[in-house]
């Protein structure tokens, strides 16, 4: 129970590897507010909040555009209602685009980097504005916990949008580490190289999975657990001297 008594806002919570952080945090002990604009998961199942409620946990859903700051400050309103405190932000939330540069449209650019980039930054501004006001415990204000990729450090073939978007993230991370360390406020990110998370189409077909074969050294792809634990250990107590880290969770993906 590594959470226990925690409050956690995870964006993007309701699917794939949303779904899997906010389930594995609540196992953990946390209350959890799934943030996010739907809540039927995108793979199908039950929902996150039915599943963790069903398996003992504590979790809430809220409807959440990450491009819109008042549902981001809504979020973190209801975690003070709940606790009076936010203990845990996981900015999880993504689009995508797998266009190159020259057939990315104004609309799909806005779209993409809004989410990956701008929901990031208002997800992170929302959350440290409460952490600033709360009192250390074991050393910390409030965790940051943000959800990048291999493809914010090494191009996105074809998806130039969408990696524009993770190297932001990868900045971001750093940059808020280093500016609210004296503060208490720990911030670090979790980069997935390919993860299965059950959804359909384009991310599955033959030639995505054999790219992710061929640049993958261990035997097999990524599940949404193997980031779960990740980000559990990054949000916990055993990491408070981490910070301002990219945690790449691909297999060796960056190693090949």
């Amino acid at each position: 129970m590594r959470l226990q008594d925690r409050t956690a806002i995870v964006t993007g919570g309701a699917s794939g590897i949303g779904k899997a952080i906010a389930m594995r945090f609540a196992a953990e002990g946390a209350h959890v507010i799934v943030a996010d604009i739907i809540d039927d998961p995108l793979e199908g199942g039950a929902k996150t909040v039915d599943a963790i409620l069903e398996a003992g946990g504590k979790a809430a859903f809220r409807h959440c555009d990450v491009m819109q700051s008042a549902d981001l400050e809504a979020a973190v309103a209801e975690a003070i209602s709940i606790a009076g405190k936010l203990d845990i932000m996981v900015n999880n939330a993504a689009a995508r685009c797998p266009k190159p540069m020259h057939e990315t449209t104004e609309e799909d650019w806005d779209r993409v980097v809004g989410v990956n980039a701008k929901g990031v930054f208002l997800g992170c501004r929302a959350a440290i504005r409460q952490m600033l006001t709360q009192d250390i415990r074991n050393e910390v204000r409030g965790r940051i916990v943000n959800l990048s990729s291999q493809h914010g450090m090494v191009r996105a073939p074809n998806a130039f949008a969408y990696g524009v978007g993770k190297a932001s993230v990868v900045y971001m991370t750093k940059q808020i580490a280093g500016d609210y360390a004296e503060q208490g406020i720990v911030c670090n990110a979790v980069a997935p190289g390919k993860i299965l998370t059950g959804k359909t189409g384009a991310p599955i077909a033959p030639k995505a999975i054999e790219y992710s074969h061929a640049r993958t050294p261990w035997p097999r792809l990524g599940k949404p657990s193997d980031v779960a634990n990740a980000a559990l250990f990054l949000a916990s107590d055993e990491a408070s001297y981490i910070t301002g880290e990219n945690l790449m969770v691909d297999g060796g993906w960056m190693a090949n």
